[in-house]
């Protein structure tokens, strides 16, 4: 432990809060960065060290939302025509993308709140609200409340558990182990409309 903290007291702290904020950004591009790891250990930090752990909450999470709205405008100008031609049109058939539009429509706004606390379904939600044309203020609205939520807990939890770097570990694994399970069990009911649908143009 005293290694550690002694490493991460040579680092300059603009150096950190930029490291804390870039893994929580990279997370909606590469869904298997572990961006609430970088959160937690913020919060960790700023326990006993020089980071403000308002100055983490406002880098992380502006960072994290700012990244999930950047993917959610891709998908609203690119995704469409992705998924009309090529091998786009052989993952996402085009009645598929009318029904989920009239899903988002109906649920989009919990959906996309609930999910901000799934790892892994949390980058990909933004992405399909733009590729759907959501507007905007429906996601971004859910999205960085949800996130603020999360982040914040999560950097409350770092500083709590003061000097064990330990017990904040185990607590994340455990934490992650849930969320995983719930995942997939989120996921399941998805796959199995993906396949029903596939060949299936009949409206619902």
């Amino acid at each position: 432990m005293a290694d550690f903290l002694s490493f991460m007291d040579q680092i300059p702290v603009g150096f950190l809060y930029v490291g804390l904020g870039i893994g929580a950004a990279v997370e909606n591009v590469i869904p298997a960065v572990p961006a609430d790891t970088f959160v937690a250990l913020g919060g960790f930090l700023s326990a006993f060290g020089p980071l403000d752990s308002r100055l983490i909450f406002a880098v992380t999470w502006s960072l994290n939302v700012g990244s999930a709205l950047v993917m959610y405008r891709v998908g609203y100008t690119h995704g469409r025509p992705f998924f009309m031609q090529g091998w786009g049109q052989r993952v996402l058939k085009n009645h598929q993308m009318d029904r989920m539009a009239r899903f988002y429509e109906r649920w989009g706004t919990w959906a996309i709140f609930w999910t901000r606390f799934l790892p892994g379904l949390r980058a990909v939600v933004p992405i399909f609200a733009g590729i759907t044309q959501q507007r905007f203020g429906p996601v971004a609205v859910p999205l960085a409340a949800a996130s603020a939520i999360w982040y914040g807990t999560l950097i409350w939890l770092g500083a709590l558990t003061g000097y064990n770097l330990e017990v904040l570990s185990a607590l994340l694994t455990r934490t992650s182990s849930v969320l995983a399970v719930v995942t997939v069990l989120a996921l399941l009911p998805v796959i199995y409309w993906w396949w029903r649908t596939k060949n299936d143009e009949s409206d619902e």
